[in-house]
């Protein structure tokens, strides 16, 4: 059984007992989150929402806090001698699915 959720302005696909990648979520280690935006459940029975599942509800547990690896990002223009260096590290929220409720 999964479930298509909403989170962070994406779709993320979650099944029961693992391990998903979000944008960041406010709260500390082992807290509980529930998502309601849920798009779309796969099980003995397929649920299609307008534009979500009424009803529907994914569990999960927050398993880490942390940083992407850094990009480098360039700003640049010709001629002018403009050139600006900047590094960026996307905040992110790991998250173990725990229950997905109907």
């Amino acid at each position: 059984m999964y479930a298509i959720i909403l989170t962070g302005g994406k779709q993320v696909k979650a099944e029961v007992g693992a391990t998903i990648y979000t944008e960041k979520i406010e709260g500390e280690v082992n807290a509980p989150v529930t998502f309601d935006k849920v798009l779309y459940v796969e099980g003995e029975k397929t649920l299609v929402g307008k534009p979500f599942v009424e009803g529907a509800s994914v569990k999960a547990t927050i398993v880490k806090q942390g940083k992407e690896k850094k990009i480098r990002v360039l700003r640049y223009k010709a001629k002018s001698n403009l050139r600006v260096h900047r590094g960026h590290r996307q905040p992110y929220t790991a998250l173990k699915i725990e229950a997905i409720n109907l």
